[in-house]
Protein backbone atom coordinates (compact mmCIF):
# COMPACT_ATOMS: atom_id res chain seq x y z
CA UNK A 1 0.00 0.00 0.00
CA UNK A 2 0.88 3.38 -0.48
CA UNK A 3 2.17 5.58 2.36
CA UNK A 4 0.74 9.16 2.60
CA UNK A 5 2.99 11.54 3.84
CA UNK A 6 1.32 14.62 5.23
CA UNK A 7 3.58 17.22 7.08
CA UNK A 8 3.31 20.89 8.68
CA UNK A 9 4.93 23.63 7.22
CA UNK A 10 5.16 27.18 7.77
CA UNK A 11 4.88 29.73 4.70
CA UNK A 12 5.24 33.85 6.01
CA UNK A 13 2.48 33.99 8.09
CA UNK A 14 0.49 31.01 7.11
CA UNK A 15 0.51 27.24 8.73
CA UNK A 16 -0.11 25.09 5.25
CA UNK A 17 0.13 21.47 4.78
CA UNK A 18 2.61 19.62 2.38
CA UNK A 19 1.11 15.89 1.60
CA UNK A 20 3.04 13.42 -1.07
CA UNK A 21 1.39 10.58 -2.47
CA UNK A 22 2.49 8.52 -5.21
CA UNK A 23 4.59 11.01 -7.37
CA UNK A 24 2.68 13.90 -6.99
CA UNK A 25 2.46 16.80 -4.55
CA UNK A 26 0.12 19.12 -2.96
CA UNK A 27 0.43 22.32 -1.31
CA UNK A 28 -2.54 23.36 1.01
CA UNK A 29 -2.68 26.14 3.61
CA UNK A 30 -4.63 26.45 6.74
CA UNK A 31 -6.39 29.74 5.62
CA UNK A 32 -9.04 29.35 3.38
CA UNK A 33 -8.58 25.64 2.38
CA UNK A 34 -6.02 26.83 -0.51
CA UNK A 35 -4.18 24.92 -2.95
CA UNK A 36 -1.59 26.87 -3.50
CA UNK A 37 0.73 23.94 -5.06
CA UNK A 38 0.35 21.06 -7.35
CA UNK A 39 2.30 18.70 -9.83
CA UNK A 40 3.74 15.20 -10.40
CA UNK A 41 7.51 14.28 -10.46
CA UNK A 42 9.22 14.96 -13.50
CA UNK A 43 6.55 16.97 -15.05
CA UNK A 44 5.61 20.84 -15.60
CA UNK A 45 3.40 21.92 -12.69
CA UNK A 46 -0.13 22.26 -13.08
CA UNK A 47 -0.88 25.42 -11.21
CA UNK A 48 1.10 28.21 -11.84
CA UNK A 49 3.76 28.80 -9.48
CA UNK A 50 3.48 32.42 -8.50
CA UNK A 51 6.82 33.81 -6.88
CA UNK A 52 4.95 37.08 -6.15
CA UNK A 53 2.06 35.38 -4.24
CA UNK A 54 1.92 36.68 -0.63
CA UNK A 55 1.68 34.23 2.88
CA UNK A 56 -0.18 37.12 4.77
CA UNK A 57 -3.17 36.75 7.38
CA UNK A 58 -6.49 37.65 6.33
CA UNK A 59 -5.76 38.37 2.84
CA UNK A 60 -6.35 35.83 -0.53
CA UNK A 61 -3.36 34.19 -2.25
CA UNK A 62 -2.97 34.71 -5.44
CA UNK A 63 -2.38 31.48 -7.13
CA UNK A 64 -3.69 27.85 -6.61
CA UNK A 65 -7.25 27.29 -6.07
CA UNK A 66 -9.04 30.40 -4.04
CA UNK A 67 -12.43 29.01 -2.75
CA UNK A 68 -14.95 31.62 -3.36
CA UNK A 69 -18.52 31.29 -1.60
CA UNK A 70 -20.80 31.97 -0.47
CA UNK A 71 -20.89 34.43 -3.20
CA UNK A 72 -18.15 35.24 -6.00
CA UNK A 73 -16.79 38.39 -7.29
CA UNK A 74 -18.11 41.84 -6.33
CA UNK A 75 -20.56 41.07 -4.09
CA UNK A 76 -22.91 43.78 -6.04
CA UNK A 77 -22.92 41.68 -9.24
CA UNK A 78 -24.62 39.07 -7.78
CA UNK A 79 -28.59 37.53 -8.54
CA UNK A 80 -30.80 39.12 -5.85
CA UNK A 81 -31.15 35.88 -4.04
CA UNK A 82 -27.41 35.74 -3.34
CA UNK A 83 -27.54 39.28 -1.80
CA UNK A 84 -30.37 38.89 0.45
CA UNK A 85 -28.46 36.38 2.23
CA UNK A 86 -26.19 38.87 3.43
CA UNK A 87 -27.39 41.20 6.68
CA UNK A 88 -24.92 43.30 7.50
CA UNK A 89 -24.39 47.30 6.10
CA UNK A 90 -20.83 46.79 6.14
CA UNK A 91 -18.77 46.77 2.42
CA UNK A 92 -18.58 43.16 1.30
CA UNK A 93 -15.03 41.80 -0.32
CA UNK A 94 -15.20 40.48 -3.13
CA UNK A 95 -15.29 36.61 -3.75
CA UNK A 96 -17.04 35.94 -0.23
CA UNK A 97 -14.85 34.86 3.44
CA UNK A 98 -14.05 31.43 3.14
CA UNK A 99 -10.58 32.12 1.48
CA UNK A 100 -9.21 33.70 4.57
CA UNK A 101 -11.14 32.00 7.41
CA UNK A 102 -9.11 28.99 9.00
CA UNK A 103 -10.35 25.51 8.16
CA UNK A 104 -9.46 22.42 9.87
CA UNK A 105 -7.52 18.83 8.58
CA UNK A 106 -10.64 16.78 9.41
CA UNK A 107 -8.87 13.39 8.18
CA UNK A 108 -6.87 11.77 5.68
CA UNK A 109 -7.60 8.56 4.12
CA UNK A 110 -6.46 5.91 1.53
CA UNK A 111 -9.02 4.88 -0.67
CA UNK A 112 -7.37 1.73 -2.71
CA UNK A 113 -4.52 3.55 -3.91
CA UNK A 114 -5.71 7.16 -3.73
CA UNK A 115 -5.53 9.78 -0.65
CA UNK A 116 -8.48 11.46 0.26
CA UNK A 117 -8.17 14.78 2.36
CA UNK A 118 -10.86 16.60 4.06
CA UNK A 119 -11.45 20.09 5.21
CA UNK A 120 -13.91 21.61 7.35
CA UNK A 121 -14.83 25.04 7.59
CA UNK A 122 -16.17 25.20 11.29
CA UNK A 123 -19.29 27.25 11.62
CA UNK A 124 -19.19 29.60 14.71
CA UNK A 125 -22.53 29.54 17.06
CA UNK A 126 -25.23 31.73 15.15
CA UNK A 127 -23.41 31.72 11.69
CA UNK A 128 -20.43 33.70 10.30
CA UNK A 129 -20.72 37.76 10.81
CA UNK A 130 -23.34 39.25 8.56
CA UNK A 131 -24.18 35.67 7.34
CA UNK A 132 -25.87 34.29 9.64
CA UNK A 133 -26.87 30.64 8.35
CA UNK A 134 -25.62 27.30 9.40
CA UNK A 135 -24.51 25.79 5.85
CA UNK A 136 -21.34 23.21 6.54
CA UNK A 137 -18.31 23.27 4.01
CA UNK A 138 -15.97 20.39 3.62
CA UNK A 139 -13.52 20.15 0.72
CA UNK A 140 -12.57 17.11 -0.30
CA UNK A 141 -9.44 16.17 -2.24
CA UNK A 142 -8.64 13.15 -3.80
CA UNK A 143 -5.36 12.19 -4.92
CA UNK A 144 -4.66 9.33 -7.60
CA UNK A 145 -3.27 10.31 -11.23
CA UNK A 146 -5.54 13.35 -11.17
CA UNK A 147 -6.35 15.82 -8.49
CA UNK A 148 -9.76 15.80 -7.56
CA UNK A 149 -11.21 19.07 -5.52
CA UNK A 150 -15.00 18.87 -4.40
CA UNK A 151 -16.26 21.16 -2.35
CA UNK A 152 -19.36 20.53 -0.33
CA UNK A 153 -22.25 22.53 1.27
CA UNK A 154 -25.10 20.71 3.70
CA UNK A 155 -28.09 23.47 4.90
CA UNK A 156 -28.18 22.03 8.05
CA UNK A 157 -30.10 25.48 8.64
CA UNK A 158 -34.26 25.90 8.90
CA UNK A 159 -34.36 28.11 6.16
CA UNK A 160 -33.26 27.67 2.25
CA UNK A 161 -30.05 29.67 1.49
CA UNK A 162 -29.12 31.37 -1.57
CA UNK A 163 -25.08 31.02 -2.88
CA UNK A 164 -23.01 31.48 -5.54
CA UNK A 165 -19.50 30.20 -5.54
CA UNK A 166 -16.21 29.30 -7.12
CA UNK A 167 -13.10 26.87 -7.91
CA UNK A 168 -11.03 29.73 -9.12
CA UNK A 169 -8.11 27.77 -9.96
CA UNK A 170 -4.74 29.04 -11.73
CA UNK A 171 -3.42 26.81 -13.92
CA UNK A 172 0.49 26.76 -15.10
CA UNK A 173 0.84 27.45 -18.89
CA UNK A 174 4.47 27.84 -20.88
CA UNK A 175 2.47 31.47 -22.34
CA UNK A 176 -0.60 32.10 -22.33
CA UNK A 177 -0.48 33.75 -25.81
CA UNK A 178 0.32 30.33 -27.13
CA UNK A 179 -2.82 27.98 -25.78
CA UNK A 180 -6.22 27.47 -26.43
CA UNK A 181 -9.06 26.59 -24.83
CA UNK A 182 -11.30 23.30 -26.18
CA UNK A 183 -14.64 22.91 -25.61
CA UNK A 184 -16.46 26.18 -25.85
CA UNK A 185 -16.97 26.13 -29.29
CA UNK A 186 -21.07 27.89 -29.80
CA UNK A 187 -21.38 28.41 -26.56
CA UNK A 188 -22.22 31.65 -24.93
CA UNK A 189 -20.66 34.15 -22.67
CA UNK A 190 -20.71 37.40 -20.79
CA UNK A 191 -17.90 39.62 -21.54
CA UNK A 192 -17.18 41.30 -18.33
CA UNK A 193 -14.02 43.38 -20.16
CA UNK A 194 -16.37 44.67 -22.46
CA UNK A 195 -19.23 46.14 -20.33
CA UNK A 196 -20.98 43.11 -20.08
CA UNK A 197 -21.75 42.61 -23.19
CA UNK A 198 -23.30 39.00 -24.49
CA UNK A 199 -21.25 36.95 -26.81
CA UNK A 200 -21.15 33.71 -29.03
CA UNK A 201 -18.05 31.61 -28.86
CA UNK A 202 -16.91 30.79 -32.21
CA UNK A 203 -14.02 28.27 -32.31
CA UNK A 204 -11.38 27.87 -29.72
CA UNK A 205 -10.77 30.05 -27.39
CA UNK A 206 -7.16 32.28 -27.99
CA UNK A 207 -6.08 34.29 -25.71
CA UNK A 208 -4.35 38.07 -27.62
CA UNK A 209 -5.72 40.57 -24.09
CA UNK A 210 -7.22 41.18 -21.22
CA UNK A 211 -9.90 38.08 -20.74
CA UNK A 212 -12.73 38.30 -18.19
CA UNK A 213 -15.49 36.11 -19.20
CA UNK A 214 -18.62 34.13 -17.91
CA UNK A 215 -19.51 31.09 -20.07
CA UNK A 216 -23.14 29.61 -19.26
CA UNK A 217 -24.62 26.11 -19.67
CA UNK A 218 -20.61 24.73 -20.24
CA UNK A 219 -19.93 21.34 -20.84
CA UNK A 220 -18.64 18.94 -18.16
CA UNK A 221 -14.90 18.87 -20.03
CA UNK A 222 -12.79 21.51 -20.99
CA UNK A 223 -9.23 21.33 -22.01
CA UNK A 224 -6.04 23.72 -22.08
CA UNK A 225 -4.21 23.06 -25.17
CA UNK A 226 -0.25 23.86 -24.60
CA UNK A 227 1.71 23.08 -27.33
CA UNK A 228 5.15 24.19 -26.06
CA UNK A 229 4.66 22.04 -23.13
CA UNK A 230 3.23 19.21 -24.88
CA UNK A 231 0.68 18.82 -22.94
CA UNK A 232 -3.52 19.02 -22.62
CA UNK A 233 -5.01 19.72 -19.08
CA UNK A 234 -8.26 18.45 -18.85
CA UNK A 235 -10.75 19.46 -16.22
CA UNK A 236 -14.19 17.65 -15.60
CA UNK A 237 -16.58 19.91 -13.67
CA UNK A 238 -19.23 18.40 -11.73
CA UNK A 239 -22.43 20.38 -9.70
CA UNK A 240 -21.57 23.23 -12.43
CA UNK A 241 -23.18 25.05 -15.58
CA UNK A 242 -20.94 27.94 -15.34
CA UNK A 243 -17.47 28.78 -16.37
CA UNK A 244 -14.98 31.98 -15.93
CA UNK A 245 -12.04 32.21 -17.44
CA UNK A 246 -9.65 34.65 -16.97
CA UNK A 247 -6.37 36.45 -17.29
CA UNK A 248 -5.43 40.34 -16.42
CA UNK A 249 -2.74 41.03 -19.34
CA UNK A 250 -0.11 43.50 -19.67
CA UNK A 251 -2.08 46.41 -17.40
CA UNK A 252 -4.21 44.55 -14.89
CA UNK A 253 -1.01 42.66 -13.97
CA UNK A 254 0.94 46.13 -12.98
CA UNK A 255 -1.53 46.95 -10.47
CA UNK A 256 -1.23 44.04 -8.31
CA UNK A 257 1.15 44.04 -6.14
CA UNK A 258 1.09 40.13 -5.19
CA UNK A 259 1.98 39.43 -9.43
CA UNK A 260 5.17 40.18 -11.45
CA UNK A 261 4.80 42.58 -14.23
CA UNK A 262 4.84 39.75 -16.38
CA UNK A 263 3.37 37.52 -14.28
CA UNK A 264 0.17 37.17 -16.65
CA UNK A 265 1.97 35.40 -19.33
CA UNK A 266 2.68 32.11 -17.29
CA UNK A 267 -1.23 31.63 -16.00
CA UNK A 268 -4.29 30.95 -17.13
CA UNK A 269 -7.86 30.95 -14.63
CA UNK A 270 -10.62 28.73 -15.70
CA UNK A 271 -12.93 28.59 -12.66
CA UNK A 272 -15.42 26.41 -12.21
CA UNK A 273 -18.34 27.80 -10.67
CA UNK A 274 -22.22 28.65 -9.72
CA UNK A 275 -22.19 32.04 -11.10
CA UNK A 276 -25.21 34.50 -12.44
CA UNK A 277 -28.60 32.15 -13.26
CA UNK A 278 -26.29 29.04 -12.38
CA UNK A 279 -26.46 29.89 -8.19
CA UNK A 280 -27.56 27.38 -6.09
CA UNK A 281 -30.22 26.87 -3.55
CA UNK A 282 -30.27 24.67 -0.60
CA UNK A 283 -33.08 23.95 1.27
CA UNK A 284 -32.64 22.86 4.83
CA UNK A 285 -31.34 19.58 4.77
CA UNK A 286 -30.14 19.74 1.69
CA UNK A 287 -26.54 19.62 -0.02
CA UNK A 288 -24.59 20.40 -3.29
CA UNK A 289 -21.26 19.88 -4.69
CA UNK A 290 -19.62 21.84 -6.46
CA UNK A 291 -15.86 19.76 -8.06
CA UNK A 292 -13.46 19.54 -10.79
CA UNK A 293 -10.74 16.94 -11.40
CA UNK A 294 -7.26 17.72 -13.60
CA UNK A 295 -5.03 15.82 -14.70
CA UNK A 296 -2.77 16.77 -17.75
CA UNK A 297 -2.26 14.55 -21.12
CA UNK A 298 0.51 14.69 -23.51
CA UNK A 299 0.05 15.51 -26.98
Amino acid sequence: MPTPHVETVKIDELDCWRIRHNGAELMIAQQGAHIFSYGREGEQPLIWPNPEAMFKKGKGIRTGVPVCWPWFGVFDRNPQSVKAMRQSEQPAGAHGFVRTALWELADTTLEGEALRVDLQLPVPAGGFPGWPHQVDLTLSLLLDDQLHIRLTSHNRGTETVTLSQALHTYFAVSDVRNVQVEGLDGGAYIDTADGWTEKTQSGLLHFTAETDRIYLDTPSQLNIVDKDWQRRIQLTAEGSKSTVIWNPWTERAKAFDDMADDGWQGMLCIETANVLDDVVSLAPGESHTLGVSITAVAL
